[in-house]
């Protein structure tokens, strides 16, 4: 960090105060840990962006020690709510083994998010694990400053448990960062490594492609939401939506499904979903199509075809408020498609990975598409992340996947 005030294991007195104005800081004071540019009342001292500072109210009454970035509309981020505490690498070093004990308490350990952000109070950082590789997402300044003590810190925890890191690869390049006044990065952090990683879920071999797949190369939200799909397919013809690298379709296969045919727009994702069909030995029984899912659920209706089970697992239709109007009517229509393709007695797994899209607005939408498609449903249950993808209350963006089960019903 930079400047007298930013020097990890310096005085703990960061010099650039933030006072918020009278009746501001809402999100802050509920639990949450982001400062907006609009409520902050004036900001006394020297700073560059990406400095720690520290927060206070209106009245003088201190609220937290955080980074600042005049450049995004979340102005400062909270690290520590705690008057006193020093930024230093035992602080972060603290932070981070929170974080791992906790995986090490509630998943599977061997692939798993292992930072994410607000939720482990690191804000703006996410890092996954893929076996002995870890990928980063960074997308905010001041943590990005943080980056290099974090990974360090990260790779002597596991290195203290046995877990020998390979390599770290960088997949900052999500256009929010063009937000933050940074540009966008993609590459190796540690040594050069093979990208294309081999992992093992729910039984299920993969290959992840850290470096072109969507994100940072594998959805690990959805582990637990895969798994419980698995006792619905045995001996099922199923249905897999926007099937990506086909994992959702793979579980199915594993869990011994008669056929499952994964459906994905990108000609990329269905290459990689085949790939990985072979190395588990399901390509006679799990195919893929390159075909955009709107268009193909018609075209199979049209055809008398019916699935046991289907799954959706669309893309998010929305990341932001103004167009949430817009993504309903996305979402009313995929499930209303796929709903007229369960057979009668049969199941959909559908699901929606918006922050945005609220778990009201989409269980209103769902039923809405149970009406028009003359459907009754009756839910199994309701899912959201895994675990290593934590809620943290207070901080809304943390809860974002809602995944639903319902057996689909005739109208009689």
């Amino acid at each position: 960090m930079r400047g007298s005030n930013n020097l990890i294991g310096g005085n703990v007195m960061y010099d650039t105060t933030i006072i918020l104005k009278k009746g501001e800081g809402r999100v802050l004071k509920s639990g949450g840990m982001w400062i907006y540019d609009n409520e902050i009342d004036k900001i006394e001292g020297e700073f560059t962006n990406g400095d720690l500072i520290t927060v206070r109210d209106f009245d003088g009454y201190f609220m937290g020690y955080g980074f600042i970035n005049t450049n995004s509309k979340i102005t400062v981020r909270i690290l520590s709510r705690k008057e006193g505490t020093v930024i230093d690498k035992a602080f972060l070093k603290m932070r981070v083994k929170n974080a791992w004990e906790y995986r090490k308490q509630t998943v599977d350990t061997s692939s798993c998010r292992v930072i994410f952000g607000e939720a482990d109070f690191l804000p703006g950082i996410v890092v996954d694990k893929f076996s002995d590789v870890l990928v980063v997402e960074s997308l905010a300044l001041g943590i990005d400053l943080l980056k290099p003590v974090i990974l360090e810190c990260l790779t002597e925890i596991l290195a203290d448990d046995g877990i020998q890191i390979q390599g770290i690869y960088e997949r900052s390049d999500a256009k929010v960062r063009l937000q933050e006044g940074m540009e966008r990065v993609k590459g190796f952090i540690s040594a050069p490594f093979p990208t294309k990683v081999p992992i093992i879920e729910n039984n299920v071999r993969y290959i992840v492609d850290v470096e072109n797949g969507q994100k940072t190369g594998f959805f690990l939200d959805q582990k637990y939401n895969r798994l419980a799909i698995q006792r619905l397919c045995r001996g099922k013809k199923v249905l897999d939506c926007f099937t990506h690298t086909g994992s959702f379709a793979l579980n199915a296969g594993i869990a011994g499904a008669a056929s499952v045919l994964g459906v994905d727009a990108s000609d990329l994702a269905v290459r990689q979903a085949e790939e990985n069909a072979a190395l588990n030995h399901l390509e006679d029984r799990v195919k893929f199509r390159c075909a955009d899912v709107f268009d193909l659920l018609p075209e199979l209706d049209s055809a008398n075809e019916r699935f046991d089970v289907v799954i959706l697992d669309p893309p998010a239709f929305t990341k932001s408020h103004s167009s949430v109007k817009n993504a309903v009517k996305g979402y009313r229509e995929i499930n209303m498609r796929g709903l007229k393709l369960v057979k009668n007695g049969g199941f959909l797994a559908t699901c929606s990975c918006s922050h945005f899209m609220t778990p009201e607005l989409f269980t209103k939408t769902i039923a809405e598409a149970a009406r028009s498609a003359h459907k009754r449903l009756r839910q199994v249950e309701y899912r959201t992340q895994a675990a290593d993808h934590p809620i943290l209350w207070a901080a809304d963006q943390s809860y974002y996947l809602k995944f639903y089960i319902f057996q689909v019903c005739e109208e009689a």
